[in-house]
């Protein structure tokens, strides 16, 4: 039985990558996608590890190719994800985490009906805005861009299945698993693969 495509978005400084990595750590069966993108490299990051990182040329190829299962421009810059890689994860019976925007998510829905969505807020402004700050990577000007966009992102938290508010971490990333928990035990996935067991069971004597 094939994985199930799951689709995270949240506003910047929601602590959406916090959150899947533990995820991951936590269950061998779940596996990010790894995104391309054109902005650049950030201290501590690799590339074909946090993503793969492409020249503005070398993307748009890509896109002219339809390499991408869904492509977006945020913050300037070009963010994708490959349909290939996807599937042949999927194919692997690994669950598929892609951390993508709203825009992104609509793309996907379009093409995978079945992905399951999940949205992830903050507890409040006053708190995105003390993470985004936190970080000490950003300028104030750039602060604000991002709290901006957060507030336009978070306007479409009802086009998703499922919705977790991080307030406390380990609150917020046991709502996550459970979900993926939860998708898994769905009759018709396991039916597939526990067909031979729930006929024995059934069967008319």
């Amino acid at each position: 039985m094939a994985g199930t495509l799951f689709i995270i978005s949240a506003p910047s400084g929601a602590g959406k990558t916090s959150l899947v990595t533990k995820l991951i750590e936590r269950d061998s069966r779940i596996q990010a996608s790894i995104s391309s993108t054109t902005r650049p490299i950030r201290p501590g990051e690799e590339d074909g590890v946090n993503y793969h990182f492409l020249t503005t040329e070398a993307f748009q190829q890509k896109i002219d190719d339809g390499d991408f299962l869904e492509h977006a421009k945020v913050f300037d810059n070009y963010y994708g994800t490959s349909r290939s890689a996807v599937e042949s994860t999927l194919a692997a019976e690994k669950d598929v985490i892609l951390e993508i925007d709203w825009q992104g998510a609509q793309q996907v829905r379009k093409l995978i009906p079945d992905a399951i969505s999940i949205f992830i807020l903050p507890p409040s402004l006053k708190e995105l805005e003390r993470r985004l700050t936190g970080r000490g990577t950003d300028s104030q000007e750039v602060i604000q861009r991002r709290m901006d966009d957060a507030v336009s992102e978070m306007q479409h938290f009802d086009e998703f299945d499922y919705l977790v508010i991080n307030n406390n971490f380990d609150i917020a990333l046991n709502e996550l698993h459970s979900i993926f928990m939860a998708t898994r035990q769905r009759l018709k996935r396991q039916y597939a693969e526990h067909a031979n067991m729930i006929n024995e069971l059934t069967q008319q004597n």
